[in-house]
C-alpha cells in the first residue's frame, strides 16, 4: 500500500476568516537551507535544520521533542532525519531500547554497539570526561532511581564522599563496583569528614550500595559494572547503543540513563579533542533518546537529564526525545511534584514538538502542554500515517513526511511483522 497523499477534503470560508480558522497553513516555511522533510499543507517544501534556526534566531535551542501513536510514522521521521543529515557531515548518537537502528548504523558506516548482561561490551557511566559534578549528579540519580524515593541527606553525602576518595585513591576513573565497595566499607576520612563513625556511615549508606549492586551483580552485570571496553569507534559518523536485550526488565530506565550519561561523556571528550587539534568544536551532533518516558518515570534522573537539555547550545547538540504521548510525562510522579514538573520542563527546554496522531483521550493533555489551537487539537486525531503538526517556535506547519524507495528499506520496523508476506507495505 503506497502512502496517501497530504490532500485533505476542502473547506468553504471566507479569506478573511480563514488565516483564522487554519493559521498554520498561511506559514511560509523555515526557509530553504536545512534537509527536506516533506511537504506542507499546500504541497510546498518543507524543510528543516535546528542549528540553522538557532543561528537566525527562529529558534532559542536545537532540541526536539518528537510525539505520536504506535505506526503512524515518528521512527520513519527520526531515522530518515538522521540519515539525510548525515550528508551534511552531522554525527549521530542513538539511545536505543529496541534495537530499530542497526541497519541505519550500518548503511552510515557507524557502529552498533550491542549491550546485554554477561556480555562483551562494558560502558562506565562514571567516566572521568564528564566531569566531577556531572559524575555526582548521575551518582545521586542512579540510586535514587535503584531505590525508588528521595535519598535521605546521609546517603546523599555518603555518595559524594564514597566518589571523591575513589577518584583520589586510585589511577583509573570510578566505577560503580568501587562506589558500592565503598559505601559498604568506608574509610576513617570519610567519616570523619561527615563527622560521624565508619560504623554509622555504613549503615546510614547500606541501602543505597545495595541498590547500586544491583547494577553490578546478577541480572543486570557485566554492562556498567567496570572500565568501558577498549577499542570501541567512537569516531564513528553515527554510533548506536542497543539495549534491547534487557527491553523487558524493570531496571531498563535506569540502564538507560547509564547508557545516555556515557554518550554524553563522549560528547564532551569528543569535543575536547576537536577543540585540541584543530581549535574548533567539530561536527554538530545529534542525540536520540527512543522511549524516553521510561527514563523520566524514574524518581531522580529528571535532575540530570534536565541539566542536558539545558545546556544543549554550549555542547552543542541537538537532544531529540521520541515518545508516544505527553501523559507519559504525568505518569512519571504525583500531580504537581517535583518530578513531573521536571519531566515537563523538557518541553519548554525543546523548541521544536513534532506531533503525529493523538488519541481523542490526549487531546486536552496535547493542548494544554503544547499551546495548541482549538483547530490544531481538533486536527491531532484525524492525522494520517506521515501526517504530523510540527510546532516550530511560534509557528506552526501541517507537514506530509517523505520517503526515498532507499529510506523505505532502512527504516522499516515492520519486517518481522510481515515474515514471508510478499505483498506491498506502509513504512510508519
Amino acid at each position: 500500500m503506497k502512502l496517501r497523499s497530504a490532500e485533505r477534503p476542502g473547506h468553504r470560508a471566507t479569506t478573511r476568516h480563514l488565516q483564522a480558522a487554519y493559521p498554520f497553513v498561511a506559514e511560509g516555511g523555515l526557509g530553504g537551507r536545512g534537509v527536506y522533510i516533506g511537504l506542507d499543507a499546500y504541497g510546498g517544501s518543507f524543510v528543516y535544520d535546528p542549528f540553522v534556526l538557532y543561528l537566525t534566531r527562529a529558534v532559542r535551542n536545537p532540541n526536539l521533542v518528537v510525539l505520536g501513536e504506535l505506526g503512524y510514522g515518528k521512527s520513519a521521521l527520526i531515522k530518515s532525519y538522521l540519515h539525510r543529515q548525515s550528508v551534511f557531515g552531522r554525527r549521530a548518537f542513538v539511545l536505543d531500547p529496541k534495537g530499530e537502528y542497526s541497519a541505519l548504523a550500518e548503511a552510515l558506516g557507524g557502529v552498533s554497539v550491542r549491550l546485554e548482561p554477561a556480555g562483551s561490551v562494558r560502558l562506565n557511566p562514571l567516566t572521568s570526561h564528564a566531569g566531577s559534578e556531572a559524575q555526582q549528579r548521575l551518582l545521586q540519580g542512579v540510586a535514587a532511581g535503584a531505590l525508588g524515593r528521595v535519598l535521605t541527606p546521609d546517603e546523599d553525602a555518603g555518595l559524594r564522599v564514597a566518589l571523591e576518595t575513589v577518584s583520589v585513591h586510585q589511577r583509573e576513573d570510578p566505577t560503580l563496583p568501587d562506589i558500592v565497595g565503598t559505601l559498604l566499607r568506608p574509610t576513617a576520612e570519610m567519616a570523619e569528614e561527615l563527622a560521624t563513625s565508619t560504623e554509622a556511615l555504613a549503615a546510614d549508606c547500606r541501602q543505597a550500595a545495595l541498590g547500586l549492586q544491583r547494577l553490578c551483580v546478577g541480572d543486570l552485570r557485566g554492562m556498567f559494572d567496570g572500565p568501558t571496553t577498549a577499542g570501541l569507534d567512537l569516531d564513528a559518523p553515527f554510533v548506536v547503543l542497543d539495549l534491547s536485550a534487557v527491553y523487558g526488565s524493570t531496571a531498563l530506565g535506569i540502564l538507560m540513563t547509564c547508557a545516555a550519561a556515557w554518550l554524553r561523556a563522549t560528547i564532551t571528550q569528543l569535543r575536547g579533542e576537536a577543540e585540541r587539534r584543530d581549535g574548533t568544536a567539530g561536527a554538530k551532533l545529534q542525540l536520540v533518546l527512543d522511549e524516553a518516558w521510561r527514563i523520566y518515570s524514574i524518581l531522580g534522573i529528571g535532575e540530570y537529564l534536565q541539566d542536558s537539555f539545558k545546556h544543549s547550545r554550549s555542547y552543542g547538540v541537538s537532544n531529540i526525545v521520541v515518545m508516544h504521548r505527553l501523559s507519559d510525562l504525568q505518569a512519571a510522579g504525583d500531580e504537581g511534584s517535583r518530578i513531573v514538573r521536571l519531566a515537563q520542563g523538557l518541553l519548554a527546554d525543546s523548541e521544536t514538538r513534532v506531533i503525529y496522531r493523538q488519541a481523542p483521550e490526549e487531546v486536552s493533555v496535547a493542548r494544554d502542554q503544547l499551546g495548541l489551537t482549538e483547530t490544531e487539537g481538533i486536527l491531532l486525531p484525524q492525522l494520517r500515517v506521515g501526517e504530523a503538526l510540527w510546532k516550530v517556535g511560534n509557528r506552526s506547519f501541517l507537514v506530509h513526511h517523505r520517503l526515498s524507495e532507499l529510506e523505505r528499506e532502512l527504516v522499516d520496523t515492520d519486517a518481522r511483522m510481515r515474515a514471508g508476506d510478499a505483498g506491498e507495505h506502509a513504512v510508519a
